[in-house]
């Protein structure tokens, strides 16, 4: 099974953005527990992250016909981008939007998600955990 790992605005500065809402890990510490879950699983994980919408409508395309699902973290795309859901919905894979901030909690625009449409599940609130969470939920789909 391959996965692609697709990551939004600002989550480069994971462990340096508001630690209190967002913690300590870095970014590389994270690419690597989901590099380490992967491998412990099976699974092929290939991770990217930019802070523009269009790479990453352009990394949603790219995974038709080469991954099996897409684990995403729209970082605050996830309340304006028409965009990226569209390009959710053209590639027709399985996805999951994972958010390390319970953005249920939060502002009242952090209630809006679009891409939520289009996706088969939400990980919100389990902190960088709800990336090996989205994982799992994506293998044993596949495996049903």
């Amino acid at each position: 099974m391959k996965l692609s790992i697709i990551n939004g605005p600002n989550l480069n500065l994971l462990g340096i953005r508001e630690p209190g809402i967002y913690g300590t890990e870095n970014y590389e510490s994270l690419c690597a527990r989901i590099r380490d879950f992967a491998q412990t699983r099976g699974i092929e994980a290939e991770i990217y992250q930019s802070n523009h919408e269009g790479d990453l409508v352009d990394r949603i395309q790219a995974a038709y016909g080469n991954a099996d699902g897409i684990v995403i973290n729209p970082g605050a795309y996830t309340h304006t981008s028409v965009a990226l859901l569209d390009a959710l919905k053209a590639v027709g894979l399985p996805a999951v939007e994972v958010h390390i901030s319970d953005v249920s909690a939060r502002e009242a625009f952090r209630q809006i998600s679009y891409v939520r449409e289009a996706c088969v599940a939400t990980i919100s609130g389990h902190g960088t955990d709800g990336y090996l969470e989205a994982m799992e939920l994506l293998l044993e789909r596949c495996r049903a």
